[in-house]
C-alpha cells in the first residue's frame, strides 16, 4: 500500500481519481458497481512488482471521480472517451485491459472503437457484451413483474434507490459484497415478490471479518460512497437501453486484440446473464481467443476472494501476451 500514488486529473470534464503503481507496459483496472479502485488493491502491488505499470481509476460517477447528472453521459462512447483521455494522460498509447461488470464493459467498448489504444484483454467474469433483440431493461423490467429484480428496481425506482442506498451505506456494501460472494447463492433473492427495496432483499451478511473483508477494507469503500452516493452507479444501469443501441449499431462486433478469460463457477452474471454456455459462444465475440479458464469455490468478487490465483492468472496471461508478440 505504501508504493500506491494517488492523483487526481480534470479529464474529459470529470475530475478523475485513479491509482498507480509500478513501471513498464500499461496495465489498466476497471471495477464495477457498487466497488472502486480499491477492489483492485491486491492485484495492484504483484502486477507491478512483476514489472508492469498498473492503474485502477474510478469510473465516472463512482469513488472519487466525478459525475454528470444526465444518464446520456453514460453512454459507452462517453465511458470510452474517458479511458482515452486517462491513457492520453499518462502519456501512453496503449494498455492491456481489464474490468469487472461495467468496468469489462467499459474495456470491451475500447476495444472495440479504439483497439489501436489497447494491447490484450483480460475478461473477468463477463466473458462478452450480451447481444440481444429486445432492449435490456424491457427484459429486467418483465422480470421484476413477477419477482424480486435489482435491475428492474433501480430503473422503475431510482430515486428511492438512491436514497436508500445513500442512508445506508455500510449496511448496503456489506450485503452487496456479501450477496456476490461464493458464499450465497445470489439468485435466492429471485424468490421475493416484486416491490421488494434492494436493501430488504438481500441476505444479512455475518460480522466482520471474513476471510476476504475486514473492517478496515470495508470501510475504504463506505467512506468513498457515503461522499459520492451511489446515483452515479445506478445511472450506469439507467444507461442500458442507450448502450444496447450504441453498441448493435457498431460495424465491429468482435474484438481483434488478444482474449484471456477468467471466470468462476459461482458466478451469477457467468451463470445467468451470458446466455446457456457462453464458453462456446466465446469465438462469436472475440476473434483472437487465447485462453479460458474457470475458478472453483469463488464468487463474482473473484478479484478480492481468491487474489492469489486471480493474481497467477493475469501474470500468466500477461507473459504469454509478451512471449507471442515477441515471438
Amino acid at each position: 500500500m505504501a508504493e500506491w500514488t494517488h492523483h487526481r486529473a480534470r479529464l474529459n470534464g470529470l475530475d478523475v481519481h485513479y491509482v498507480e503503481q509500478g513501471h513498464g507496459p500499461t496495465v489498466l483496472l476497471l471495477h464495477g458497481f457498487p466497488h472502486t479502485w480499491f477492489s483492485w488493491r491486491h492485484q495492484i502491488g504483484p502486477l507491478a512488482e512483476a514489472g508492469y505499470r498498473v492503474v485502477a481509476p474510478d469510473l465516472r460517477g463512482m469513488g472519487q471521480t466525478s459525475g454528470p447528472e444526465p444518464v446520456e453521459e453514460y453512454r459507452a462512447d462517453r465511458i470510452t472517451a474517458d479511458l482515452c483521455a486517462l491513457l492520453d494522460h499518462l502519456g501512453v498509447d496503449e494498455a492491456v485491459c481489464s474490468g469487472l461488470d461495467f468496468g469489462m464493459f467499459a474495456a470491451y467498448d475500447l476495444a472495440l472503437d479504439q483497439p489501436k489504444r489497447v494491447r490484450g484483454l483480460i475478461g473477468l467474469q463477463n466473458p462478452f457484451q450480451t447481444a440481444s433483440d429486445v432492449p435490456p431493461l424491457d427484459v429486467e423490467r418483465r422480470r421484476g413483474r413477477t419477482r424480486f429484480n435489482h435491475v428492474s428496481y433501480f430503473v422503475d425506482e431510482p430515486e428511492a434507490a438512491v436514497a436508500d442506498m445513500d442512508a445506508h451505506p455500510r449496511e448496503m456494501l456489506a450485503k452487496i459484497f456479501h450477496a456476490l460472494s461464493g458464499e450465497v447463492d445470489f439468485t435466492e433473492m429471485w424468490r421475493l415478490p416484486p416491490g421488494t427495496t434492494y436493501r430488504a432483499a438481500l441476505p444479512e451478511p455475518p460480522p466482520l471479518p471474513w476471510s476476504w473483508l475486514s473492517e478496515r477494507e470495508l470501510q475504504t469503500y463506505v467512506d468513498d460512497y457515503a461522499r459520492s452516493g451511489f446515483g452515479g452507479g445506478i445511472r450506469w444501469y439507467l444507461a442500458l437501453d442507450l448502450n444496447w443501441r450504441y453498441r448493435r449499431d457498431r460495424t465491429e462486433q468482435r474484438t481483434r486484440v488478444p482474449f484471456y478469460f477468467l471466470g468462476s463457477d459461482r458466478d451469477v452474471d457467468l451463470a445467468h446473464w451470458h446466455g446457456a454456455n457462453p464458453m462456446a459462444m466465446m469465438s462469436d465475440h472475440h476473434a483472437d481467443v487465447r485462453d479460458v479458464r474457470i475458478v472453483p469455490s469463488a464468487g463474482h468478487v473473484i478479484s478480492m476472494e481468491q487474489p492469489d490465483v486471480v493474481n497467477t492468472a493475469f501474470l500468466e496471461f500477461l507473459r504469454d501476451m509478451t512471449e507471442r508478440s515477441s515471438g
